[in-house]
């Protein structure tokens, strides 16, 4: 599948892009997912896929704060702490669901990625994938892709 640049684009409600992102949705305050929104998904999406990636973290690959699949082709978002609603992989902790950010004291401004992947066919994944073998299902159905950076620091 060729990947074009379209017309897709995600918000939050809760940060705007390269904005701070609040305490409530980090492992400082109540650790609950941010509501995501997007929109002007293209025409053939089947199903969308969800990361969230800290490539700051002091590891040799970034932090993996969230894993998200089999979102239906229609959905425009996920509501605040509505990831399990879908089907979520392992995040950098080695648990299921989101891990907010919580990036060492000192460390300076950490950025977050939050990925969202139009895909051209409902791939209908088991559940437990982590971000690498996410990743390597979706490659070649990807039609578009956005994404929403927020930043923090403690």
């Amino acid at each position: 599948m060729k990947l074009r640049m379209g017309t897709l684009k995600m918000v939050s409600p809760a940060f705007r892009s390269q904005g701070r992102i609040p305490d409530k949705h980090t492992g400082v305050g109540e650790n609950v997912s941010p509501a995501l929104q997007w929109m002007g998904a293209p025409s053939g999406t089947k199903e969308f896929a969800l990361i969230c990636h800290d490539p700051d973290a002091p590891l040799p690959r970034g932090f993996t704060h969230w894993v998200i699949y089999g979102i239906p082709g229609d959905a425009t978002g996920i509501a605040e702490g509505g990831g399990g609603t879908f089907t979520e992989g392992p995040n950098g902790m080695g648990k299921r669901g989101y891990a907010g950010p919580m990036p060492p004291e000192g460390h300076g401004p950490h950025h977050y990625f939050f990925w969202v992947y139009a895909l051209d066919k409902a791939l209908g994944l088991k559940a437990g994938l982590d971000l690498d073998a996410l990743i390597t299902a979706i490659q070649d159905h990807v039609i578009e892709q956005a994404r929403l950076v927020g930043v923090y620091q403690r």
